[in-house]
């Protein structure tokens, strides 16, 4: 069965398409797909080389090019805890990206969103899917 296919509403959306090349999401709670277990990535056959870090102008990493990687559990906790914290915000949710992900990396212990643990800790296939549910929660994607 394919990732789409076992993933539901709108986190499906995320894996059809362009989306799925740029990234990868885990839709199952015990298998991430990654692109050495995704057959169809051409990526998986090509080296890695470093991974390029996005740094806003205030010192946040708001993407990284490793690949998302996150169950749908995790994915759905992460986009959860986004939403709930954006929904407390003034103003559009999309203006709340850098800053929620500003808390979230400035956390010496990690917050529920970052699944407690700190954003230095996570691989950056971990940060890629954090960023990947912060961005979907601001899009009203995990409700």
């Amino acid at each position: 069965m394919s990732a789409a296919r076992r993933c539901r509403g709108p986190l499906a959306a995320l894996s059809t398409g362009a989306a799925l090349a740029v990234v990868l999401i885990g839709c199952s709670s015990s298998h991430q797909v990654t692109p050495s277990s995704s057959s169809s990535s051409t990526a998986a056959a090509e080296a890695p080389g470093p991974v390029q870090v996005g740094i806003s102008p205030g010192g946040v990493t708001t993407s990284l090019s490793a690949p998302a990687s996150s169950t749908e559990e995790e994915f759905y906790q992460a986009c959860h805890w986004a939403r709930l914290w954006m929904a407390d915000q003034p103003g559009d949710p999309h203006a709340q990206v850098e800053p929620y992900l500003a808390m979230v990396q400035a956390s010496p212990t990690g917050e529920n969103g970052s699944w407690h643990t700190p954003w230095s800790q996570l691989s950056p296939e971990r940060q890629a899917g954090l960023i990947v549910a912060v961005t979907s929660a601001a899009d009203g994607l995990c409700d």
